[in-house]
């Protein structure tokens, strides 16, 4: 059984974010999605969720591609992860381009391509509108 991992805050959750679940989802045949805790979110990543994290874990838990939702706590995590869940292939939104690619040593990493026309950051400032 191949084994794929990704990360995100899931917040506002959008066709993008499937898309990208979908396609992790098609490169092995168990998904797990670590979703960025509150606490992590607006400690380390200086971002404010409009979900509360229990309930964008729900929502990504309710994704059909999804097999297994893990909270992400900390930048560092990311090793231990893929060791404890046997990790094959770590995926994440070419945005990150480059940035995990010391996980190469422990698994295959992907970088895909992101639904150029969507993303939260975007509905948010549409939202101020």
């Amino acid at each position: 059984m191949k084994k794929v991992i990704t990360y995100g805050t899931f917040d506002l959750l959008h066709y993008g974010h499937v898309n990208l679940l979908q396609r992790a989802k098609e490169l092995g045949d168990y998904l797990v999605v670590a979703v960025s805790t509150d606490e992590f979110n607006l400690n380390k990543k200086n971002k404010k969720c409009y979900f509360s994290y229990e309930e964008r874990k729900r929502l990504v838990e309710a994704i059909r591609y999804v097999d297994l939702v893990i909270p992400e706590e900390d930048w560092e995590q990311k090793v231990n992860d893929v060791k404890e869940f046997k990790i094959d292939t770590f995926v994440i939104g070419d945005d990150w381009e480059g940035k995990f690619d010391f996980l190469k040593e422990y698994c295959e990493v992907v970088y895909l391509p992101r639904t150029p026309e969507i993303s939260t950051t975007q509905i948010k400032k549409d939202l101020k509108k």
